[in-house]
């Protein structure tokens, strides 16, 4: 058996000949990790990527990693198909109806490829070849969006776009009856450009981009057609999106949308057509 002692002592003395310590390495790193724990909120990360968790949540993520809820194993391991993991799925579903007070007739539904990959899935979903959509542009987020619906064949309407700095006066809007979606992003992470409220577009189904700030504030699901926003903003590590669809939009899919982007796909298989990301 390989000893580590010799390579413990050796560190030990080098810590000593520096002054750094005079206490054995084992205690100087119990010590280094109790400083550590206790200044964990020492540090705040405000970029406009993934967001910092809970001290709690990270602290109950290391305790299950190991034995989730007494089945022997972590979350990583288990088959997306057991009793455990079909309980941690309704209970996220459920918390999200409860926080948002999400309606009956929308779907709550886990879906992959970040928000950037609903940029496609929203066209291929709701509309074909040759429909109008009216698209909102006020940062990258949705000049991005805007860009990766010309790619489907459609009359793509820049309804209004901003300076990167406010959003466009409302009256300034040039919006398209016909349109089968209105698209926007409520808070545009670079530019820091927010939308104070749902903005009216009358009867034309409203779909927003509400990545980075979900669960932010309280939002009334109901002015909405569809909210979509990846977890890793403010709820959870990336890898999942969530997406509230109204369910009358549900069921028109384009006969060339992928099987991973159907929504209705997602929706007649709880979310779990093939293994979810789960962590």
């Amino acid at each position: 058996m390989h000893s580590t002692l010799p390579a413990q002592r050796a560190a030990t003395q080098r810590a000593i000949a520096s002054g750094v310590s005079k206490r054995p390495l084992a205690v100087v790193k119990q010590q280094r990790d109790i400083r550590m724990a206790s200044n964990i909120r020492d540090v705040f990360n405000f970029s406009a990527g993934p967001a910092m968790l809970p001290v709690e949540v990270l602290e109950q993520t290391q305790r299950d990693t190991l034995n989730y809820s007494g089945t022997g194993m972590s979350v990583m391991e288990m088959s997306h198909r057991s009793k455990a993991f079909d309980g941690i799925i309704k209970q996220a579903e459920a918390d999200l109806r409860t926080l948002l007070s999400i309606p009956d007739n929308y779907k709550v539904l886990f879906v992959q490829g970040g928000a950037s990959t609903q940029f496609a899935a929203i066209p291929l979903n709701f509309t074909q070849e040759g429909d109008t959509v009216d698209y909102i542009v006020t940062g990258a987020w949705s000049k991005k969006a805007y860009e990766e619906a010309q790619k489907f064949g459609l009359n793509v309407n820049l309804a209004a776009k901003g300076d990167n700095k406010s959003v466009p006066a409302r009256d300034a809007w040039k919006l398209s009856p016909e349109a089968k979606y209105v698209h926007y992003c409520d808070n545009e992470t670079i530019g820091g450009v927010e939308f104070q409220g749902a903005p009216d577009v009358g009867d034309v189904p409203l779909i927003a981009d509400m990545s980075s700030n979900f669960l932010s504030k309280p939002v009334d699901v109901s002015k909405y057609a569809m909210i979509y926003a990846g977890a890793q903003k403010n709820i959870g590590p990336s890898g999942v999106v969530i997406a509230i669809v109204r369910e009358d939009l549900l069921g028109k899919a384009r006969p060339i949308c992928p099987t991973m982007l159907n929504y209705t796909v997602a929706a007649e298989n709880g979310s779990m057509y093939n293994t979810p990301p789960c962590w």
